[in-house]
């Protein structure tokens, strides 16, 4: 290696030699220096052996293609194959000469087909091949050639460890990165830095302060420690590299940039088939099986090379930290600014959780130290009462007394107090406040991340676009062949047509299933009360409830994943311009079906359950013979609180936690299984694997789509029916704080490093929590109103009753019914259960009795309650949502300190700028004045010289 050191110094510079370290290819020509071919193999070299590097151990691999290749039966060992590798290479390089690496090369083609060999190694053929396999290999190749008078260099791996998969390794050299760079307009740090204001006095003093408080819950890493000073950064340019500090260019642009460069850069790519082909189709058709970046190295061996990776590993992606803060800068460094917000926002939702698990736990003990001295509970639990009720079903069930639902009206009184209603409007503040709170996060990371001025660029037509609008194109006349063409509304009505038609019957799919539900809850708890065990008689409703519940989280499960398929495929119908547009269309569409599929068994229970059912005597009836099913005594809103809880922990343990640890964990071994690894021999078995292969195993990144909608929902579950469940924050704290270590721990160790994307929000995600929020305000007035007793009660004791407390207020709100008024074959087959023949029963309405001159009539009762419940719903919408808009209006969107950053920074660059063209404008004036003093000089001679001749 020390003959290596020595004849990179001894080299002449080259036009490529400038930018990056020389190739070992010019060594070993030029300078006959052999021993470098055995030096640098990758069982020698530790960072080639770990497959970050090319061959030479000089040149990063910044991008990985995979391929399918069939290999003969004997096979070749790795060093064979990298000796016929770099035979072909360097025989083109003699060729091409010394000093045209890196230059573009018009007849590159044509030289490499000229040559037999050099043709069979690159294209890694096969002696007898189909022709569907030819076309692939052709369109490979023509890919790879573009790829190449792209300025970028790629090595060949086909005697890979991996059966059936050969690799095709990119590397993107410094004059490449630099041009597209300033294309992308990626900012980069200057060599100019200033000092970041600190605060001043007691504020100093305090956030000092509770900085050494919380210094132990701060991971390990650099991007935590606080720094005075911040690099100026401004968008590079090739013609202002000297305000860049590019004394290490090897690390000027980090990997996670230089995958990105290479990334647009084969998006820009196109091979001319049957139509254009970029990336994407060549995925697609299986020219290429596999497309992505390397990790950054090893996490779990002890002697692994330090690196991000490894840190993240530790230090995040790990549940013995679960504690602490997440390293967010340091995850934006590595995956890239979109995914960094993505975990900054799950982050900041985890911390403002606490504070609404802490409310809502406070409310639920409320309900426990109250429940003994709620009065309509101690009436419908006192025996001496004696109340008769109604059948709750026709024919088997018989009358029943009320102190029977004792534990039910104390279960109730838990989630169905006054506090609630303090609660719902915590939490409609609460809302307000997080979406404040992640602004002013969001802009301040938009400062530190240096994204200020970042807009998002027109993104490059998808694959599927162009082939539409070339399919239309061709089908025009040749005279019409110069016009632009483009996808229309007309075009697309066919595939309107079908979404709306989609869209439709899977939400009537939905409504058909929870329809289904209710008729199994009435069907089940007939058949409890017809048995003859008198536990499973009484525990009926409890059994019916909790059942009926499990259902619907099957179904919801179920459906989820098909919902998902569906919506995808409606999109792809759409053939949207950008991945951009799909994208926004596909989280729409998912997000409408996944909402009404997890909240209509809710909203039916919520808002419909027990409205229709009609009275004893003319009861409505599904099919003539199902009748409507009725709440408990205690109200709908203590099964409302089993069906949400139900459905939130368990889409929360089974689908958020186990489908993600299971699924990525089955797909690995699938896709190992299916690489052959078996049949390897023992010793190839031992064989360490690149750092390409290992990756390929892996699971490939799909977006953030699914990882946004789970919180989403899960949002909707903690702000829409609060009011009913005032636990739901602190099982969803539980829950995220399990969800970011798993999703980091998935991030790091399961999936391919996914392409780094810039952004500076999270897009239309914050739309649709504003809109949820907006609508949890609604949803929890009308929860409070209709489905709880807070209205009645409120009514009763500030108008009928007679001392103005609760005693007598169950009395109040149940009617009389004369049993003889049954109609024929639906009364009792039991009317001597209690013991005692029945003359009334009683049932929870608001009617006129059977001996008034109305019977059976609704009461003037029900209309005062009808009218306050809904003066309740429109005071309380408009008093929480003013109380957001204020909480709005004091909240500034921008911190005032990084407001003052920003307008430091723009000075800065301002005055930088003008250094600049002053120092221009000085050598250009003392020049001109040299160049003056010269020609002055040189006539002065001239005179002279005439002078002394005459």
């Amino acid at each position: 290696m020390a003959e290596e050191a020595e004849g990179r110094v001894d080299l002449p510079p080259t036009p490529g030699s400038e930018q990056q370290a020389p190739h070992f290819l010019q060594d070993v020509i030029f300078h006959g220096k052999f021993k470098l071919l055995k030096a640098l193999t990758p069982q020698e070299s530790t960072l080639c052996q770990h497959g970050l590097f090319f061959l030479d151990g000089q040149r990063r691999v910044d991008y990985v293609l995979s391929y399918p290749s069939k290999k003969p039966s004997s096979g070749r060992s790795g060093r064979q194959a990298t000796h016929l590798l770099t035979e072909n290479a360097v025989a083109r390089s003699l060729r091409r000469g010394p000093h045209s690496r890196g230059q573009h090369n018009p007849h590159h083609q044509a030289q490499r087909a000229k040559d037999p060999s050099g043709a069979d190694v690159e294209l890694g053929c096969p002696e007898t091949l189909n022709g569907h396999e030819d076309q692939k290999i052709l369109r490979r190749e023509e890919f790879e050639g573009k790829l190449k008078d792209m300025g970028l260099e790629l090595e060949k791996d086909e005697e890979t460890k991996i059966s059936g998969v050969s690799f095709v390794k990119i590397h993107a050299p410094w004059n490449i990165l630099c041009r597209e760079a300033e294309l992308m307009k990626l900012k980069m740090p200057t060599k100019k830095v200033y000092e970041v204001k600190q605060l001043r006095g007691v504020v100093e003093k305090i956030s000092s302060l509770v900085s050494k408080v919380v210094e132990p819950l701060h991971p390990q890493v650099e991007e935590h420690q606080q720094k005075n000073i911040k690099h100026l950064s401004h968008t590079f340019s090739r013609e202002k590299q000297h305000l860049f500090d590019l004394s290490d260019k090897d690390y000027f642009f980090d990997s996670k940039t230089r995958s990105s460069i290479v990334f647009e850069i084969l998006k820009r790519t196109k091979c001319k088939a049957k139509y254009s082909m970029g990336i994407t189709s060549l995925l697609g058709n299986g020219v290429y099986t596999a497309a992505y970046p390397l990790h950054d190295g090893d996490i779990n061996e002890e002697c692994a090379v330090p690196n991000d990776r490894k840190l993240l590993y530790e230090e995040w992606a790990n549940y013995g930290v679960f504690y602490k803060y997440q390293p967010i800068g340091l995850v934006r460094k590595y995956f890239g600014e979109k995914i960094g917000l993505y975990f900054a926002w799950l982050g900041l939702y985890t911390q403002m959780l606490i504070p609404a698990s802490l409310v809502g736990v406070i409310v639920f003990l409320y309900g426990c130290a109250t429940v003994d001295d709620n009065i309509p509970s101690m009436e419908i639990c006192s025996t001496g009462n004696n109340i008769t009720m109604c059948p709750l079903c026709d024919r088997v069930c018989s009358y029943w007394n009320l102190s029977s639902a004792c534990a039910t009206a104390r279960a109730s009184h838990l989630f169905d107090n006054p506090a609630t209603v303090f609660f719902s409007i915590f939490m409609a503040l609460w809302a307000a406040m997080f979406m404040e709170h992640w602004k002013r996060r969001q802009m301040r990371l938009n400062y530190e991340w240096d994204l200020t001025g970042f807009e998002d660029e027109e993104d490059h037509p998808r694959a599927e676009y162009e082939l539409r609008v070339m399919q239309k194109s061709t089908n025009k006349d040749q005279k019409a062949q110069h016009k632009i063409e483009k996808l229309t509304c007309q075009d697309r009505l066919p595939a309107y047509t079908t979404n709306i038609v989609m869209m439709l019957l899977m939400i009537g799919v939905t409504f058909a299933i929870v329809f289904g539900v209710i008729l199994y809850r009435i069907s089940t708890k007939a058949a409890l009360y017809m048995s003859s065990n008198p536990v499973t008689r009484n525990n009926a409703q409890l059994t019916v409830k909790t059942t009926a519940a499990i259902i619907n989280l099957v179904v919801i499960l179920i459906l989820d994943e098909v919902y998902g398929a569906v919506a995808r495929w409606l999109t792809v119908l759409e053939v949207p311009k950008t991945d951009k547009s799909f994208e926004e269309r596909l989280i729409f569409k998912t997000f409408i079906l996944k909402f009404v599929n997890a909240f209509t068994p809710i909203i039916y229970i919520a808002f419909f359950r027990g409205r229709l059912v009609g009275r004893p005597g003319s009861y409505l009836y599904v099919f003539e013979s199902y009748r409507m099913e009725e709440c408990a005594h205690g109200g709908c809103l203590m099964e409302l609180c089993i069906q949400l809880s139900i459905t939130m922990l368990g889409k929360q343990l089974i689908q958020n936690n186990l489908f993600e640890i299971g699924v990525p964990k089955l797909k690995k071994l699938i896709r190992y299984i299916r690489s052959k690894q078996g049949a390897f021999q023992e010793e190839e078995r031992k064989k360490k694997l690149q750092r390409y292969e290992t990756d390929h195993f892996l699971e490939p990144f799909a977006g953030l789509t699914p990882e946004y909608m789970e919180m989403i929902i899960q949002f909707g579950f903690v702000t829409l029916f609060v009011a009913s469940f005032p636990l739901a924050p602190l099982f969803a704290l539980l829950n995220n704080i399990i969800e970011i270590r798993l999703d980091a721990k998935k991030f790091v160790t399961e999936l391919r490093r996914p392409v780094a994307a810039r952004a500076k929000d999270i897009g239309i995600w914050y739309n649709l929590l504003r809109g949820v929020a907006n609508v949890a305000v609604i949803v929890n007035a009308f929860v409070i109103s209709f489905t709880s007793d807070f209205i009645p009660r409120m009514v009763y004791q500030y108008m009928y009753s007679p001392d103005g407390s609760m005693h007598g207020f169950v009395n109040n709100t149940l009617s009389y019914f004369n049993v003889s008024h049954f109609q024929q074959g639906k009364e009792p087959m039991e009317p001597l259960y209690l013991g005692q023949p029945v003359q009334t029963c009683r049932y929870k309405d608001y009617r006129d009795p059977p001996w008034s001159t109305t019977p059976y009539e609704i009461s003037k009762e029900f209309w005062a309650v009808l009218a306050v419940r809904l003066a309740f719903v429109i005071v309380f919408q408009n008093v929480v949502m003013l109380m957001s808009d204020i909480v709005d209006w004091l909240i500034p969107d921008i911190p005032k300190d990084i407001s003052l950053q920003i307008h430091k920074e723009k000075i800065l660059l301002v005055d930088l700028f003008l250094k600049e063209e002053q120092g221009k404008a000085g050598n250009l004036q003392h020049r001109s004045s040299m160049e003056g003093n010269e020609n002055w000089s040189n006539n002065n001679n001239k005179h002279t010289n005439s002078t002394n001749s005459l």
